[in-house]
């Protein structure tokens, strides 16, 4: 089973609330990823997203883009973020660890070379941001007859009819955006999050992670009373920003030590 259901079960047979964590591959300088990887499962983290630099990540705030900027200045590429992944798996075997990005990186390696070289890395899904669902039908074979997950982003104002097009195409979870805007923008409107959950709902019984909101443990545990997973991206790209002139192992550190209150707050619930 591939490792993002097999976490997301063992969870729920639990009666825990997942912890995504987002980091951009490469974000502040070369050498910080792996050990960032490592603390933040040390301190909680359940899924791992590591993000793929790319030029143009218009779904990202200003926060996230300038990750991706930093990365990009060390040329730090798809390929890169593929041998981080192996490098993780050297000696953890068991945290499932889903690339994020968009779509022209993962045209130009080519689906099939991609889908391959993943399954190699140890990489266990994919999240192209803009990859329109009615256009994802040949990647998603390739992933499927691998066992890789394909993750898809709903929104505020995805509608009921395409809800259930884009649930029919999932898997591993759904990926529900809770801001009409980019990462790190606006707060949360937890009455909103709740009746979107509940709508898609009706169409899929994949798990449901929310992100795009979570600043702090408040609104981590407001949302993991409602979803099956939250996902924080931001909070964690501004502290290795803030970090980027300090050693790998003390951005790493000061990273990890973000979640730890979300943690406890999700396992409170």
């Amino acid at each position: 089973m591939n490792r993002i259901n097999k976490c997301l079960q063992a969870l729920q047979a639990e009666g825990k609330k997942a912890l995504v964590t987002y980091i951009v591959n490469g974000d502040p300088k070369p050498g910080v990823t792996l050990a960032t990887m490592h603390a933040l499962v040390a301190q909680g983290a359940d899924i791992l997203e590591l993000g793929v630099p790319f030029s143009d990540p218009m779904a990202d705030g200003p926060v996230i883009q300038a990750g991706h900027e930093r990365a990009l200045a060390h040329n730090t590429s798809l390929r890169d973020t593929l041998a981080v992944v192996q490098a993780f798996r050297e000696t953890n075997h068991n945290t499932p660890v889903v690339l994020m990005g968009y779509a022209n990186p993962v045209v130009r390696m080519g689906y099939e070379t991609l889908a391959d070289r993943a399954v190699a890395a140890g990489v266990d899904g994919f999240l192209t941001v803009d990859l329109p669902p009615e256009e994802a039908t040949e990647f998603n074979a390739l992933l499927r007859a691998r066992e890789l997950e394909n993750i898809f982003l709903l929104a505020p104002t995805t509608t009921d009819d395409r809800m259930g097009s884009v649930a029919a195409l999932a898997g591993g979870f759904l990926y529900y955006v809770s801001l009409k805007g980019v990462t790190g923008a606006g707060h949360l409107d937890i009455a909103s999050v709740t009746d979107k959950i509940a709508a898609i709902r009706r169409h899929s019984t994949l798990p449901l992670c929310v992100g795009f909101g979570i600043k702090d443990a408040d609104s981590a545990k407001a949302v993991g009373t409602v979803a099956d997973g939250v996902v924080v991206g931001s909070l964690l790209v501004a502290k290795m920003g803030e970090f980027a002139d300090h050693s790998a192992s003390e951005i790493a550190e000061q990273t990890a030590a973000l979640i730890a209150p979300l943690r406890t707050a999700l396992d409170s619930l």
